[in-house]
């Protein structure tokens, strides 16, 4: 029965968008839009409390959201920390524990809509109005990123170029957001009329189309130094996007790796992280 109402539901709301956009073209693509930047899940689950009361927390405000902070104290570096879609900052609690043996000075962030933080839609744009008051109350002098908190990431460097950040660590990150709204139009099939009009919302809500929103673009003027590591059988993200990037960022190593899937935890992948920062 679930496998029935999974394959279906998309459908459904499909063909809601697509008769909704013959007679209002605008509310369609606001409601379409909306459903593509509401997660599931991501909300802290009970067994990933404790973990995070483990850090000195605290609420940064920025975009009309309350952004969750996560702190724990050392004598290093300090390296922040950009979980992406539907998770939050307990992802990173294996690399968290190497971090720590390192005495780095750790900072997380939850996304909009995920982990303590509010909002009921997540994009990387409103993502980045919270990273901004984050980078700017702690300095920290890296970032280590995963999935769409990794575009998030070189959005903000993109945008703020003078932000003191001096390496940026992306795990298994995308490239071009046109992508993902294609697998969107793909997912539930949306008609060309309710795409273009999604285009039309995107533009008025960020002041750029959808095709402009490309980290591999953004990198073109990156200084600083980046790690990217993405697994070239990533089914949920590809590994093409990460290449791109790679290709026009100049000072940035490519790690790639087979079969540790999406989400990178792997003890290797974190040392090889911890060697990079320390370099």
């Amino acid at each position: 029965m679930k496998k029935l109402l999974n394959k279906y539901i998309p459908l459904f709301y499909g063909f809601y968008f697509n008769t909704l956009a013959v007679f209002w073209k605008k509310k369609a693509a606001k409601k379409a839009f909306e459903l593509f930047c509401t997660p599931r899940k991501g909300k802290v689950l009970t067994h990933q409390e404790d973990f995070l009361k483990s850090a000195k927390a605290s609420i940064i405000k920025a975009g009309g959201v309350n952004f969750q902070t996560y702190h724990w104290p050392g004598n290093k570096d300090t390296v922040l920390l950009l979980h992406g879609w539907e998770s939050n900052s307990f992802r990173w609690r294996n690399l968290i524990n190497f971090l720590k043996k390192e005495e780095f000075n750790i900072i997380a962030v939850d996304a909009p809509a995920h982990g303590y933080s509010t909002s009921k839609t997540f994009t990387a744009p409103l993502y980045v109005k919270g990273i901004k008051p984050v980078v700017e109350n702690y300095r920290p002098q890296h970032i280590v990123a995963h999935s769409i908190g990794g575009m998030s990431a070189l959005y903000h460097q993109h945008k703020f170029i003078e932000t003191g950040i001096e390496k940026i660590v992306t795990l298994g990150s995308p490239s071009e957001f046109l992508l993902i709204a294609n697998a969107y139009q793909d997912f539930l099939r949306l008609s060309k009329r309710v795409m273009n009009a999604m285009g039309e919302h995107f533009f008025e809500l960020f002041g750029f189309q959808m095709n402009e929103f490309s980290t591999a673009e953004f990198a073109r003027n990156f200084r600083i130094k980046g790690l990217l590591i993405h697994d070239e059988q990533d089914r949920i993200t590809s590994f093409r996007g990460s290449e791109k990037v790679h290709a026009n960022w100049k000072n940035s190593t490519l790690i790639k790796t087979k079969g540790l899937g999406h989400s990178l935890h792997q003890e290797e992948v974190n040392e090889k992280i911890i060697d990079f920062l320390k370099s």
